[in-house]
């Protein structure tokens, strides 16, 4: 059996049990262990965490960018020396293998090396003699409290992609992570307080939706940052919005790669695999629909096939391991359910995962890759954010269908066209209606100096995440007019409205 320790928050510069008496089991997926008792906040907690950070916001935003950027650097190397017991606490409680956690921290990182940069970023704007004797400058100044909701598929990442360009920008942040992995937060908070950072600029608090509604309606929370699936999403920018707060809450997807006869369909097959299976299919950029158009539908199948066989599933320690289990046992048997209604309405079961038994981890929340042909638009396999280890395959006969296709579906978060034709890519690049494109790049997440964000049902509000669009959502701008008159003109007032001139 493995140890069962208990989770507390990191309140206000330290680990705290809080004064809630709920607790919630997390658990080890490959081993369907109990793994830890994770304390759940109460409204007191919810209280004392918000009270520190609003008290922390009013300093940091005062602390000059050299200081906090100092913080940043040092932040950004506590991080990359911790990669490894970072990756091991992911690994622990998502399941997922250890080099796809130390991928995931890495992307992390670059947000961090982004968010040093923050003194270019808030440079504001001057414009000397607007009109005569007055001068106009503007400047960003940070909103005051950020609470972060985030998770389960990416326990690093995501929290990454917020906070530190909310801190950098001279916010407080609360991390409310997933309650199903949440010991990555507090080591991260720990890092946080090593390399300097004030008491209170960033807390871990956890919970459920009682915390989450807490801090959605909480008035001393300025914004909220979210990651999930799109019913919550919705309820997140709704409840937020209507109390108030500035959002931006991405949600769910249903990501398209459309594989034309023109591709190298070895390389396609190489990265729809990986893009499908890995991490167990549990990301929300990972591919979950291949779009095979005319004649190159059974060579992929077939070229798929042999991949999604070859595919070793173990426990994401193993050194050789290629796929981990997927969350919950209630994750698995969704999964399990989804495809047998999809084998049921006519879908060509081409590899079945639903069976897989890993020797030794019996008691894991196991799937195998799955593929599944001849998909149509109206079963559930289609409609629904699987979110699991499995390809679906649709056949059409040309890329203006496919386009189409992509462009029905109520989610645009990702997708990506496979080809060697420079036309059929500009047109697919112009004519999908989808956040973030790939071109022969199955996972098209944007660099950190650009941003992560969908259209349609994959985000509710008007910002993305990191990038220039992250600096802007946690700040706000402040435009100064000023006059500096001589004695002998400084009573010189007019009843009109006044004139630039």
């Amino acid at each position: 059996m493995t140890a069962q320790k208990p989770i507390s928050h990191f309140i206000n510069g330290h680990e705290n049990p809080g004064t809630g008496e709920r607790t919630q089991p997390v658990y080890n997926p490959a081993t369907g262990e109990i793994s830890g008792h994770l304390r759940l906040a109460n409204r007191d907690d919810l209280d004392t965490t918000v009270a520190a950070a609003k008290k922390a916001a009013e300093s940091w935003s005062q602390t000059s960018l050299a200081k906090r950027t100092t913080v940043l650097f040092k932040f950004r190397e506590l991080v990359s020396a911790h990669v490894d017991e970072l990756a091991a606490l992911i690994t622990a409680e998502h399941g997922k293998v250890l080099s796809d956690a130390k991928g995931e921290i890495g992307r992390g990182i670059e947000v961090i090396e982004f968010a040093c940069g923050i003194p270019q970023l808030l440079k504001g704007a001057y414009s000397d003699q607007a009109s005569t004797g007055i001068d106009v400058f503007s400047f960003r100044e940070p909103v005051g409290v950020v609470a972060g909701i985030t998770p389960f598929n990416f326990p690093v990442m995501v929290p990454l992609w917020m906070c530190p360009i909310a801190i950098a920008t001279g916010n407080a942040f609360i991390l409310k992570p997933s309650e199903r992995d949440p010991s990555a937060a507090i080591l991260l908070a720990t890092l946080w307080t090593k390399a300097g950072l004030p008491d209170g600029v960033f807390q871990v608090l956890h919970g459920d939706k009682e915390t989450v509604t807490g801090l959605l309606t909480h008035p001393d929370v300025d914004a909220i940052s979210f990651v999930g699936s799109t019913p919550i999403a919705q309820y997140v920018h709704e409840t937020a919005t209507a109390h108030g707060k500035r959002v931006q809450a991405l949600g769910g997807a249903k990501n398209h790669a459309i594989i034309l006869p023109d591709a190298d369909l070895d390389n396609a097959a190489d990265h729809l695999s990986a893009a499908a299976f890995g991490s167990a299919g549990e990301r929300c950029m990972a591919i979950s629909v291949a779009i095979a158009v005319g004649d190159a539908a059974d060579s992929l199948v077939s070229k798929v096939q042999e991949r999604a066989l070859a595919i070793k599933v173990a426990e994401g320690t193993e050194p050789d391991a290629d796929m981990g289990p997927v969350i919950t046992r209630a994750s698995k048997e969704r999964i399990i359910r989804i495809v047998g209604e999809a084998a049921e309405s006519g879908a060509n079961l081409v590899v079945d995962g639903r069976d897989l038994v890993v020797t030794g981890k019996e008691d894991g929340f196991w799937v195998g890759p799955t593929v599944l042909d001849n998909v149509t638009t109206d079963m559930t396999a289609y409609t629904e954010e699987i979110f699991g280890p499995v390809l679906t395959v649709v056949r059409v006969e040309t890329v203006e269908e496919a386009i189409e296709l992509i462009n029905s579906n109520p989610y645009g978060n990702g997708t990506a066209i496979f080809t060697s034709s420079g036309s059929n890519a500009r047109k697919f690049q112009r004519g999908v209606h989808v956040g973030m494109i790939g071109i022969n790049v199955p996972v098209p997440v944007p660099v950190a100096y650009h941003s992560f964000g969908g259209w349609k049902n994959s985000l509710f509000g008007d910002r993305n995440i990191y990038g220039e669009e992250g600096v802007a959502f946690y700040t706000r701008g402040k435009v100064v007019t000023s006059r500096w008159p001589e004695p002998a003109h400084a009573s010189e007032a007019s009843y009109a409205f006044p004139s630039n001139s």
